[in-house]
């Protein structure tokens, strides 16, 4: 049964960086069965790390935009987990993921779900990643859900055309 109502059947982007990916697995395991539950279509694109999530999603807005016989994806989901070390790379990976996925979404009207994790050791991850315990991918993918709701309500989904 189905938590979301939309007028046409949508379309996903999960984009998963699979730098940890004993903790990707968990993520995106936890994002599928939200989004299948709510009989949303979704195709997965892997990415080495979370600060490539941001230039995966401009590449598919930018090359669906030139290829029309493609049909758009109408939310995204970012799945990643940056865990802290010795140096402020992880401080630098955290924030410029992120910002990437705010940039990205207020530029174009994206629905995106932000389940980047950012965690100071790999329990915290595997607690927050375990679609039987915190299940952040789940809830992700939710938030992508819930934000195409939205989108939907302003008449910004499904997209109308322009005949």
């Amino acid at each position: 049964m189905s938590d979301f109502e939309f007028e046409s059947k949508p379309r996903v982007l999960i984009v998963e960086a699979r730098f940890y990916e004993d903790i990707s697995d968990q993520l995106l395991a936890g994002a599928k069965a939200v989004l299948e539950q709510n009989g949303v279509d979704y195709e997965v694109m892997q990415v080495p790390g979370a600060l490539e999530i941001p230039a995966m999603l401009k590449y598919a807005i930018r090359g669906l935009s030139f290829d029309i016989s493609r049909r758009r994806f109408d939310a995204y989901v970012a799945l990643a987990c940056v865990i802290r070390g010795e140096t402020t790379h992880y401080e630098l990976v955290s924030e410029q993921s992120t910002a990437g996925l705010v940039t990205l979404s207020y530029q174009y009207s994206l629905a995106v779900g932000n389940g980047i994790l950012t965690v100071e050791n790999k329990k915290q991850a595997e607690e927050r990643a375990n679609p039987a315990k915190k299940n952040l991918g789940g809830q992700a993918a939710e938030v992508a859900l819930k934000m195409l709701m939205n989108k939907q309500e302003f008449g910004l989904f499904p997209r109308r055309s322009k005949r």
